[in-house]
């Protein structure tokens, strides 16, 4: 590249990022963090197209759902409504990203072709432990008819890969938050929950609706330790609504037995983070809340996006093997959580054998954090590598 990357620049380099949403709030969730990381961060001028608007507002109420263009929080967004589009190299920014292969318009593929320098152009690629990314991150992928090449990125949990995304005051935010002893109280009252409330067992729930929620209720019902449960709208399916006896919609609430369940509205990516925070246990899905997960240092456990032929389960014993926060409690349940066991699992059972082990997890789990941040944040680690592709004349 011919610009610099460093905050400092007087010349702002541009990137553009394309983001198609299927897994609703982690991929616009994963797009939005990066884009407001390399504008707040390191004065990148960015754009950033997404076609699901709607998904984009609840992670960010700021966002306009019927605005072709719109400025959010200095980031110039796009609704990507199709792939006609008609663009000139005058258009074309220095980085383009698509994330997750996401067939970015031909009009644009074409006018970045017609650019002098042409653009870095990366396929910014989902996140897997498994050790095969290690020899494919940033291999470079010629265009088959233009004179383009389009290089991997691979998101990652060690130093032949492209690290995990990790705003810069982040953990410093995070140990402020934990040494103020009205700090999650405070945060959590907004949803209703009380005093009472705040001396139980607390656990976040977001996870697709086929985990076996109400099997994970009926042991915490039936636990000699209260337990509080914070979900958000529309998470959980039937189970929810069947534990609540009405509507999951944001403040509704319940308690049988030692179980409370509340209901939250979908909150900004940054008090997300707080709520892992607050939290004793968190179940998190996707990509982007399990990256958050683990910037928490909680004990938690991942529900990751199916896939056909159950590759999915791939990719999560790849990274159970790798964390040294998977304790064998911890799998087993990760595991039947996602269907990876057979039939006849004792979920109440898993539930205790986890719970017993959380402050072995917890101590785990900041030793994994000390790993991870060795490996520098995506997002520095993204321009660093621009700037080592060649000039494109």
């Amino acid at each position: 590249m011919h610009s610099t990357t460093s905050s400092q620049t007087s010349h702002a380099i541009s990137l553009t990022l394309f983001c198609k949403v299927v897994d609703n709030y982690g991929d616009i969730g994963i797009c939005w963090r990066l884009a407001r990381q390399l504008a707040h961060e390191h004065g990148v001028a960015v754009t950033l197209w997404v076609d699901d608007l709607a998904s984009f507002r609840s992670i960010c109420p700021e966002v306009d759902s019927s605005a072709d263009v719109q400025d959010v929080q200095g980031i110039a967004v796009q609704h990507w409504r199709d792939q006609n589009g008609v663009f000139a190299a005058g258009d074309v920014a220095d980085i383009v990203v698509e994330f997750f292969a996401c067939d970015i318009p031909p009009g644009y593929i074409k006018a970045m072709s017609e650019c002098a320098p042409r653009p870095v152009w990366l396929n910014l690629e989902g996140l897997t432990a498994e050790t095969w990314v290690e020899g494919c991150h940033t291999l470079p992928s010629p265009h088959p008819q233009l004179p383009l090449t389009k290089y991997f990125f691979f998101p990652g949990f060690n130093r032949r890969t492209g690290g995990l995304q990790l705003e810069s005051g982040l953990i410093a935010q995070r140990e402020a938050f934990l040494a103020d002893p009205r700090a999650a109280s405070d945060f959590l009252a907004q949803f209703g929950v009380t005093e009472t409330e705040m001396r139980a067992l607390k656990v976040s729930l977001f996870c697709y609706p086929q985990a076996p929620i109400a099997a994970l209720f009926a042991a915490w019902q039936a636990s000699g330790q209260a337990v509080l449960c914070l979900v958000p709208e529309g998470v959980g399916g039937d189970a929810v609504t069947d534990f609540l006896g009405q509507p999951s919609t944001a403040g509704a609430h319940a308690t049988r037995g030692a179980l409370t369940v509340r209901v939250l509205p979908f909150v900004p990516q940054p008090d997300y983070d707080k709520l892992l925070w607050a939290c004793d246990v968190n179940f998190v899905r996707g990509e982007d809340s399990f990256v958050r997960a683990q910037w928490a240092a909680k004990p938690f456990i991942w529900h990751i996006y199916p896939q056909d032929e159950n590759l999915h389960h791939v990719k999560l014993k790849a990274f159970l093997s790798t964390s040294p926060a998977a304790t064998p409690s911890l799998t087993a349940l990760a595991l039947a959580w996602n269907g990876a066991t057979g039939d006849g699992i004792d979920i109440a059972a898993l539930w205790r054998n986890m719970q017993a082990d959380l402050p072995n997890i917890a101590r785990l789990s900041m030793d994994w954090e000390r790993v991870l941040l060795a490996n520098g944040d995506l997002a520095t680690n993204l321009l660093k590598f621009a700037e080592t592709v060649p000039p494109r004349v």
